[in-house]
């Protein structure tokens, strides 16, 4: 199931499902490593006699954030108990604490004495071998470790601290775990266990007739137990209300914090703007990665994850945040990529978040022949966003730093590895990673990377490498309309492959073809440009009531229908928006601006309930499929929008 909710600071993050249940819990980088798992760390709620667990049936729920901010707020009702529950939830701004709050609100009109129980079901260093739990008697606390992870628990209720606790065995023989102990309303005090270990805590509540009362629970991270014990001391000081309130308040903050006129754009597309670059934040390690998704229920699939990062997704998802404002959420992405670029002056497919080079599926040899096993369009893009960054930004002193480590080792590699027939880059793999060749989106992303290499160039005086970097950007757009165009079609070719020895156009309809303007080879009104995306827009919609635009015809990945004339692929987030974003680019009116914004509100309802989109949507009935939340799918949303608004204030400006 996708996750519904994301809260992080940079170096933890924490994904909850639609129950408010921690499934993944990244520390100390954001992907890597997930000391949970997928597995939930269940909450249950004992009252009069009778149990509940927060999954269980009988519950009704409402789902979502505080306007603006990554505290949740969510309810859930159950009229067999007669209890309304009132749920926050955040992680500190600054310190690696997750708080949570519940206020429990009785319906029955008699005096109640409710319990609740957390269960903490952790896999440590994603090894469920080798884990203890304990209960630590000099604060009350029970904590978790597995040599330098510690992850201490604690809570309060009616002023007091934990009432009950439990450490067993999960998971092995018959053993399930001390949430099965919890069931009858009272826990067996064990206080320790190793091996593949869960634990449970238990709060009492006294819950006076038609009142409420508040518990909270809170657990602390970090490499020793001295600094576990340490955050959960502040928490204790300030009081934990109190610092989920103060949570609350930044993050409002920082999702406000440029003004911004969003012209005619309804409420729901404003609030998720602000939502998506909030989301995007919690995928952002504050060392640099900016990491794809990180729900790890996609390792059903294949075992592996989405939770690297792919420096295309990062440098698309970094451009967004800098047209946004938010230019110091991403400078740690530029001095990330200058670490790991390689000598040669290209970067790999993807990276853990760490910076060491991240899984793969490309071979270094193909045919019998060796190849490089890049993406080549990663290491442009790169160039492409930080020259956008800085033209936003201004921050000439990190493109200075960067210029001899990032910048002029990729433009040397882009401009040597160029076909001298086609004028075109040397084959790699395409953005989707599935087939070797020279595409359309490929080349037009090294011609938006060189020419960000001499526009660098020029702005340092190096005058001579600038126009050098002009020539070879100036051959291959050559190239990109002499080989990539087609007259026939009147539609620029997704690419071209090697047939028989010789290079042939594949003509399969394509949306990643936007980026012929997105990177400047051509204006979105050329008559060629405007003739493939009008055609893209024909081939590439879905005929369902959900709508939408594929990735490309018959796309087989999470392929729901082999009907490819009504529905070509499943509708993908990014490539709607990528319409909508040529039709911006083109509008010459407000009327003109009907379209697009009809998108945005599209993709507004398209998302969870929380706000959160996923990669691509079910055709049939628009829930959603593979990960969510997807940070492209987030930051392309935040790109349209600040394309929209400034497509309308030149309106307003031109009008007034």
């Amino acid at each position: 199931m996708p996750r519904h909710y994301a809260i992080g600071n940079g170096t933890m993050l924490i994904n909850l499902d639609r129950f408010t249940r921690i499934r993944d819990l990244y520390y100390p980088f954001v992907g890597q490593l997930n000391h949970v798992g997928g597995y939930p760390c269940r909450i249950g709620l004992w009252a009069d006699g009778e149990f509940r667990w927060l999954n269980d049936d009988g519950w009704r729920w409402t789902s979502g954030y505080v306007p603006d901010s990554l505290v949740t707020r969510v309810t859930a009702e159950h009229d067999g108990l007669g209890l309304r529950l009132e749920i926050n939830d955040g992680v500190h701004q600054r310190d690696n604490i997750y708080l949570k709050r519940i206020r429990v609100v009785d319906r029955s009109g008699r005096d109640r004495n409710v319990r609740l129980f957390f269960t903490q079901d952790f896999s440590i260093n994603e090894t469920e071998v080798g884990d203890t739990a304990a209960f630590y008697p000099h604060n009350r606390t029970v904590f978790h470790y597995k040599k330098n992870r510690y992850f201490m628990v604690n809570g309060s209720a009616g002023g007091n601290g934990i009432d009950q606790y439990a450490m067993g065995v999960k998971r092995f023989h018959l053993a399930e775990g001390t949430w099965r102990d919890a069931e009858d309303g009272h826990l067996m005090g064990n206080s320790i266990a190793q091996g593949s270990v869960d634990s449970t805590i238990g709060l009492r509540l006294r819950l006076p007739a038609n009142g409420s009362e508040t518990c909270h629970y809170w657990l602390s991270v970090g490499d020793t137990l001295e600094e576990a014990n340490r955050l959960d001391r502040y928490v204790r000081d300030n009081e934990p209300g109190k610092l989920l309130d103060r949570v609350q308040i930044y993050w409002q903050r920082w999702s406000n914090k440029v003004e911004r006129d969003y012209a005619d754009l309804p409420d729901p597309v404003v609030a998720m703007f602000k939502q998506s670059l909030l989301i995007v934040r919690t995928q952002t390690d504050a060392r640099g990665a900016i990491i794809a998704a990180n729900d790890t229920d996609i390792m059903n699939y294949n075992r592996d994850h989405y939770s690297y990062m792919w420096p295309r997704d990062g440098a698309l998802i970094a451009y967004a945040m800098s047209m946004a404002g938010y230019h110091e959420t991403v400078v740690p992405f530029y001095l990330f990529c200058a670490e790991a670029i390689s000598p040669e002056g290209y970067l790999h497919h993807k990276y853990n978040p760490d910076g060491t080079v991240g899984s793969s599926w490309h071979p270094f040899i193909a045919d019998g022949e060796p190849q490089l096993p890049i993406q080549e369009d990663e290491t442009a893009l790169v160039l492409f966003s930080l020259w956008h960054m800085y033209q936003q930004s201004g921050n000439i002193e990190l493109c200075q730093s960067l210029y001899g480590s990032l910048i002029r080792r990729a433009g040397k590699f882009m401009r040597d590895y160029i076909d001298p027939q086609l004028q075109l880059p040397k084959p790699s793999y395409d953005l989707w990673e599935e087939r070797y060749g020279i595409y359309t989106f490929t080349a037009s992303a090294v011609y938006g990377g060189l020419r960000a290499a001499a526009d660098f160039c020029e702005l340092f005086g190096d005058r001579d490498r600038s126009e050098r970097y002009k020539d070879v950007a100036d051959s291959v757009k050559a190239g990109i309309l002499q080989h990539l165009w087609d007259e026939e079609s009147g539609m620029f070719a997704r690419g071209l492959v090697r047939q028989d020895g010789s290079w042939v156009k594949d003509m399969t309809p394509e949306s990643s073809i936007y980026g012929i303007f997105e990177f400047g080879v051509l204006p979105a009104d050329d008559p060629r440009v405007a003739s493939t995306m009008r055609g893209l827009r024909e081939r590439l919609t879905v005929r369902t009531d959900v709508g939408g635009i594929a990735r490309y015809r018959n796309d087989y990945y999470f392929q729901r229908s082999l009907d490819t004339e009504r529905i070509p692929g499943n509708p993908w987030i990014i490539c709607t928006l990528w319409m909508a974003e040529w039709e911006i680019e083109c509008a010459r009116s407000m009327d003109d601006l009907a379209a697009p914004r009809k998108t945005l509100e599209w993709v507004t309802r398209h998302a969870l309930e929380t706000g959160l989109l996923s990669e691509q949507l079910d055709p049939f009935d628009g829930s959603p499929l593979s990960v969510a939340p997807l940070t492209w799918s987030h930051a392309t949303f935040v790109l349209a929008v600040v394309k929209y608004v400034n497509k309308a204030k030149q309106f307003a400006s031109r009008n007034g």
